[in-house]
């Protein structure tokens, strides 16, 4: 079973990933291909150079490159893959056998909670901020990112707002 993600920051993704991974499943993520490059380019891991970058890659090599770098890292077994934020991504990894392209939201003051507690770099903006970059993750352009087209195209949407048990809880009903 391959296992897509895709969402909103601070959403929740992250624990997805982490607890099928706990179930053995393999963890890949699109942002670790944006990771690589930002460091082969000497560029800090920030939120707005990731999104620069990811958006560049797709621009030289199309819209799906990040997606066709990750799947050529999958092994055999379960797999999940986070980070998906571009239309044609989300349509690579659902084109594979045995894929579902999993939603993650919740309500935006409780994701920038979230993003603030984590005291990830990134994450230090002001409310406003947060939102404004939120807004440059839905661009229209074919190369950028466009979460609310992933979300879109999803098979299934989990709402994460509340516990990590519950979101737990949650994942174990849609393995069923």
């Amino acid at each position: 079973m391959i296992i897509g993600l895709t969402g909103t920051n601070a959403a929740g993704k992250g624990e997805v990933a982490n607890y099928l991974k706990l179930k053995r499943f393999q963890c890949l993520s699109l942002s670790d291909i944006v990771r690589e490059e930002a460091d082969a380019q000497g560029l800090e891991h920030t939120r707005e150079n990731l999104i620069k970058i990811g958006n560049s890659l797709r621009e030289q090599h199309g819209a799906d490159i990040l997606a066709k770098r990750t799947i050529a890292k999958i092994k055999e077994g379960n797999v999940v893959i986070d980070s998906i934020r571009n239309l044609a991504e989300a349509k690579a990894i659902k084109s594979l056998k045995d894929s579902i392209l999993i939603a993650v939201d919740a309500p935006i003051e409780l994701r920038y909670k979230r993003a603030q507690e984590r005291m990830l770099d990134r994450d230090k903006v002001s409310f406003e901020e947060f939102k404004k970059l939120e807004e440059a993750e839905n661009l229209k352009t074919t190369t950028g990112q466009q979460l609310n087209l992933c979300m879109g195209e999803a098979d299934r949407t989990i709402i994460n707002d509340s516990t990590i048990e519950e979101l737990q809880n949650k994942i174990d009903e849609l393995l069923k």
